[in-house]
């Protein structure tokens, strides 16, 4: 599912990326089910320790649901998973693989993201061939170790600096994403503010409309 810019956009308006720290009674599957119902508009799946054969099964799972629901599905990270399940694309980190090598093994149909820190990042990650940009963390958060505080002021460059659409990512939740407004986003990725809810599909459909609010 390779989309023009404006569909890509549009599509990124609540990323949802996955994390089966929070998943209790429910299955990812079912806790993603819920989070489509709820308005989410795109999909990554984001495994750290599960084996290759698990992450392929539960990549082609999520990928059936998601193209059920005609929304964009991509791995993090594994290039070669992407690659072997046909999955809509993939995002990469910057200590990850260079996006032009991702470009090259991924072909000119799949959808490129790339994280970025810094103007400099986000600028060489366009030439190198991303379809979009996540930027962050934008807040405090706890689903990263590693993560380093991006300020608003940094974000807002950012999307000046570049003409691909840019998600803000990083402890955003529906009682800040507000702080967000006239930064230049196209949409946001967030993990707990979806799956560590009780009520996901209610929680999505919250973020979207507050999304939705500052654009």
């Amino acid at each position: 599912m390779k989309l023009n810019k404006e569909e890509l956009t549009q599509s990124l308006l609540v990323y949802a990326v996955t994390d089966r720290h929070w998943v209790g009674e429910k299955s990812l599957l079912q806790q993603t089910d819920e989070a489509l119902e709820g308005g989410a508009t795109f999909v990554q799946i984001r495994e750290k320790d599960l084996n290759e054969e698990d992450f392929e099964k539960e990549a082609l799972e999520l990928k059936a649901l998601c193209k059920k629901y005609a929304v964009p599905f991509v791995v993090n990270d594994n290039v070669e998973l992407a690659k072997k399940i046909d999955a809509d694309g993939v995002h990469v980190g910057q200590s990850d693989m260079n996006a032009v090598d991702v470009r090259s093994l991924l072909g000119p149909d799949k959808i490129l993201g790339v994280s970025a820190q810094t103007v400099e990042e986000a600028i060489l990650a366009e030439k190198q061939g991303a379809d979009y940009l996540g930027v962050g963390a934008v807040f405090p958060t706890g689903s990263k170790d590693d993560a380093i505080e991006v300020p608003h002021e940094t974000l807002k460059a950012i999307c000046e600096a570049v003409s691909i659409p840019v998600v803000a990512i990083g402890g955003i939740s529906t009682s800040n994403v507000n702080l967000l407004k006239g930064s230049g986003i196209c949409g946001v990725a967030v993990i707990s503010a979806i799956y560590g809810q009780k009520d996901i599909k209610a929680a999505t459909a919250v973020l979207r409309d507050e999304v939705q609010k500052i654009l």
